[in-house]
């Protein structure tokens, strides 16, 4: 029959092209237009015998599709107006069905399992430096789950970072580092809180930062900052995990006085003479060198927070990526150092 043909030649047709539906059943009611005319008394009666059927058969058919039509739009309109069920919030300290899902695999390891993935839910991070270190560091701390990252930065992103600060992308070229760093962590996980400070670190920004979190990351490039940074965590009882690259090589420790160990002062007393230790802009590096140290200063931030494994607290791993080696030495606290010396001669007397 030609009339039923001609609504298959229609879907078929728009399948193939890809029209949208709405053009599809302009099409078909168009043809059930033509097919209804065609019947028309006053039209020849060849007309409607070559095409098929009779009126009141086709003009059933689509008092038929209007009613659909119109069920159609109303089922859909009721759906609009339902409001979806929203997700309860878990209590303090506890997991929804999706963070539950999304840290399975954190909760399946023995060292850290429900009791370490609470601690890093509870855990508070400041990351200094969203650059090279920073990125790595930043990412897999927000996948890990810590609860509050804290990130300080006072750049912008530009086009030669891109070669190596992997949370950054070439649409946010002009952004302020710690945004575009938190756009990145929030699209992994929206479960964590993301501060982001944009602005230098000095004295005053130091002590008041650092006094509010549980764990300083510095991915800094410039020995000013480290020292500062330094100071601020022994003087505040924070532990401080810092890192640092050029070209092929890194290092990354623990630094915890409080606790026993050294600072970052006690392992280099001095600067080093300029030239000595060149920065990645003026010695350049291998890309992917930072994501190894920044994945490190993360690794090292959970087995901290969890209490899992040995830490680096006391110990100095040196990467060589274009040797593929890698060596740890012992680092010890010194007693004429002028940061944390006092802190060690009290817990000797004590």
């Amino acid at each position: 029959m030609i009339g039923l043909l001609g609504f298959a030649a229609i879907f078929g047709a728009g399948r193939w092209f890809g029209w949208s539906s709405r053009w599809m059943w302009l099409a078909a009611w168009g043809w059930l237009a033509v097919l209804l005319v065609a019947h028309a008394p006053y039209m020849p009666p060849g007309l409607g015998r070559f095409v098929g059927g009779e009126f009141r058969g086709w003009l059933l058919l689509g008092v038929l599709a209007v009613v659909a039509l119109a069920y159609r739009t109303g089922l859909r309109r009721l759906r609009g107006q339902v409001v979806p069920k929203a997700e309860v919030a878990p209590k303090p300290g506890t997991f929804s069905p999706t963070e539950l899902d999304r840290y399975a695999r954190h909760i399946m390891l023995r060292e850290i399992g429900g009791p370490g993935q609470k601690r890093l839910k509870a855990a508070r991070v400041l990351v200094v430096g969203a650059g090279g270190l920073g990125s790595p560091a930043l990412l897999y701390l927000a996948a890990s789950g810590v609860g509050v990252i804290g990130v300080i930065d006072g750049d912008g992103v530009e086009g030669s970072n891109l070669q190596r600060q992997i949370i950054h992308t070439d649409a946010r070229i002009g952004m302020p580092k710690v945004f575009s760093a938190q756009v990145a962590m929030q699209a992994l996980n929206p479960f964590i809180e993301v501060r982001p400070y944009h602005r230098r670190l000095d004295q005053v920004t130091a002590a008041a930062l650092v006094a509010d979190y549980d764990l300083v990351l510095d991915g800094t490039d410039n020995f000013d900052t480290r020292y500062l940074l330094n100071r601020v965590c022994v003087a505040a009882g924070k532990p401080l995990i810092s890192a640092a690259i050029t070209q092929w090589e890194g290092q990354i420790s623990l630094y915890d006085p409080a606790r026993g160990g050294p600072c970052y002062e006690c392992v280099f007393p001095v600067r080093p003479a300029p030239g000595l230790a060149p920065s990645c802009a003026e010695a350049g590096v291998a890309s992917p060198l930072p994501g190894v140290m920044g994945s490190m200063m993360a690794l090292e931030a959970v087995k901290h927070i969890t209490d899992a494994g040995e830490g680096l607290r006391g110990r100095l791993m040196i990467h060589d990526a274009l040797y593929a080696q890698a060596r740890v030495i012992v680092v010890t606290h010194r007693a004429d150092c002028p940061v944390c010396a006092g802190l060690h001669r009290a817990a000797a007397q004590s």
